[in-house]
């Protein structure tokens, strides 16, 4: 299945049966049962994938195959110091390696993942050269990574690129449910701490998503990397660039729609009938009109004075 992915991203971009208007900047609906590339918009413009990163890491710590239950301490060199982010897992936390990754991918925790990255085998130096050999063998040749987290705007990959990436990732168990969780309640050393997905689609009625991971930081934009069965199709949906959270949303909700045959918001908008405009001759009447009836009360209000 992997090999016909790569292949297929291939095709020619006529293979895209509809022109869906995108708010994201770069997109690709990709269904795997055809090999088509059912949707996109600039799919190989190499741009930053913020926390969609997160996926690679997370395939790469389980490659290493690591005992899931041993304990990891949350140390003051997980702390971000690139974008300087907020986490709610504090310094000195001890988590089973298991809760970290679920935090690292459900909640899209820097701490989490860059504690990932320092208690691999070899510690981080080796964590990085397992993801260039990952990347490698997955053939995502416009993907660069540097470090585990998605903060560094160096993290650069492809819309198409990551169609790879995620088909890789939906083939780990651990990976399909971790991202798939809606919220968790999480021992933080005897205090429970409530987290909840970064994908609010994930959990709702009518949503079928079999896989996810969001994105942001001020270089990427607003990104969404989602696998998900619609109209009886498996699809990957790869979204990069948007300009808020909303639009994001839109954007998914519309390949949704485009995918079930409904149609899209921007469709029912562009069919709403537009609102009726008073044309200039009725306004210069109005305009004529309001300034008799101002010129009479003129006259009244002399006439009274006289």
């Amino acid at each position: 299945m992997l090999k016909k992915t790569i292949l297929a991203l291939f095709l020619s971009s006529a293979s895209a049966a509809f022109a869906l208007p995108f708010h994201s900047q770069h997109a690709i609906v990709y269904e795997e049962g055809s090999g088509k590339v059912l949707l996109e918009k600039d799919p190989n413009a190499v741009v930053s994938i913020a926390s969609l990163t997160k996926l690679m890491t997370a395939m790469v710590v389980l490659d290493a195959r690591q005992d899931l239950n041993e304990s990891i301490d949350i140390e003051e060199s997980d702390v971000d110091t690139v974008k300087h982010s907020s986490s709610r897992v504090p310094v000195g936390a001890v988590l089973p390696r298991q809760t970290v990754l679920q935090l690292a991918l459900m909640s899209s925790d820097n701490r989490a993942a860059a504690a990932l990255a320092r208690t691999y085998p070899g510690g981080r130096t080796a964590f990085l050269a397992a993801v260039q050999h990952k990347i490698r063998s997955l053939d995502m040749r416009s993907t660069v990574i540097e470090e585990p987290t998605g903060l560094s705007p160096h993290n650069r990959s492809t819309a198409a690129d990551l169609v790879k990436m995620a088909t890789a990732a939906s083939h780990y168990p651990e990976i399909v449910r971790l991202t798939t969780n809606t919220e968790d309640e999480v021992d933080m050393n005897g205090r429970l701490v409530h987290f909840r997905n970064t994908n609010r689609l994930v959990g709702k009625p009518d949503w079928d998503i079999q896989l996810s991971k969001t994105g942001f930081t001020r270089e990427a934009g607003r990104c969404l990397i989602m696998r998900m069965k619609a109209a009886g199709k498996n699809v990957v949906v790869v979204l990069l660039n948007a300009r808020d959270s909303l639009a994001r949303m839109a954007d998914a909700e519309n390949v949704l729609r485009h995918l079930e045959g409904r149609p899209t918001a921007m469709t029912v908008a562009a069919q709403a009938p537009a609102p009726a405009k008073v044309s200039t001759r009725h306004r210069v009447k109005r305009k004529a009109h309001g300034a008799t009836t101002k010129m009479a009360d003129k006259r009244t209000a002399k006439q009274r004075r006289v």
